[in-house]
């Protein structure tokens, strides 16, 4: 039996929670075009016969960002590297960037096995290029292995487990084999909310979103939600809720699918949207709101 820790890193908007959640076989990573999608560490379990591989989605590591929020993320995900067995290096073919390059940075001083997952080569129209991309990755690094995939369609990702199996130390599971993920439900409840507004809104308010879920109730084949969505401006307010309260009903009404997809029961889903003046920059905040590092 073998089983660990497997650290998914790289950039933003490299295509790290749609791994993981093909990985798992489940959702429990919300996805969105914008980059910075994901905030939190999540940890998604796949349980085999003979392995149990323990990922842990982690934010974009990225430069640039001034506010608290983007320090908290920076160190949750660089955190990850402590406590990995093995690390996924998540990049995208055929491009190389600066911040692709800091990745590799940090990870250089881990101990563990990297191994580079090469994604979106379903979306290279040219397959000629890939493999000068796999020569000039491998002349940057010692990888443990490189292993083009598409995360989106699954191509290659039952090699990448395969030879992820493999880097993993022998040890007994560390979580029951019908467990997913250490997330509770009204913590994907609220992503999920999340999600919509990051799919739905344009650039820069989604970044000045946060959603608290108030009240989580099961009664007999229903499920009762409120959630609170948290603002940084009263111009933000206006656009969440949109015209007549247009996008606030839209954005619930898909939630409301998701979260019924996810629970497998009736959802009934209430939202409110309130002003928390720079709430992104406020350490005190970010605690009362689950930011942690």
């Amino acid at each position: 039996m073998r089983s660990g820790y497997i650290a998914i890193v790289g950039r933003p908007n490299v295509g790290k929670s749609t791994l993981l959640n093909r990985l798992v076989g489940q959702k429990i990573s919300i996805t969105s075009p914008k980059p910075q999608t994901t905030r939190h560490r999540i940890l998604g379990i796949s349980s085999k016969p003979d392995a149990q591989l323990v990922y842990i989605d982690t934010p974009g590591l990225h430069r640039g960002g001034k506010r608290i929020m983007n320090q908290v993320m920076n160190r949750a995900a660089s955190g990850v590297l402590d406590e990995a067995d093995v690390v996924v290096f998540v990049v995208e073919a055929p491009v190389w960037k600066e911040e692709d390059e800091h990745v590799l940075n940090l990870l250089k001083a881990t101990s563990v096995p990297i191994v580079l997952a090469i994604n979106k080569v379903d979306r290279l129209e040219d397959k000629a290029r890939l493999l000068p991309y796999i020569e000039e990755l491998r002349g940057r690094h010692d990888f443990a292995a490189m292993v083009p995939i598409s995360a989106v369609k699954g191509t290659q990702v039952t090699e990448l487990e395969d030879v992820l199996t493999g880097l993993l130390p022998e040890a007994p599971a560390l979580f029951p084999e019908d467990q997913v993920t250490d997330r509770s439900e009204r913590f994907l409840a609220a992503e999920l909310v999340r999600e919509q507004l990051m799919r739905k809104l344009g650039q820069e308010v989604p970044y000045a979103i946060a959603v608290q879920i108030e009240n989580y109730k099961e009664e007999a084949g229903l499920i009762s939600i409120a959630a609170l969505i948290w603002v940084e401006r009263e111009g933000h307010k206006a656009i969440v809720i949109g015209r007549g309260g247009s996008m606030l009903k839209q954005v619930g009404s898909d939630a409301r699918k998701a979260l019924e997809h996810m629970l497998g029961t009736k959802v009934f889903l209430q939202l409110w949207v309130k002003v928390k003046e720079n709430w992104s920059d406020d350490e005190r905040a970010l605690r009362g709101l689950g930011y942690e590092e």
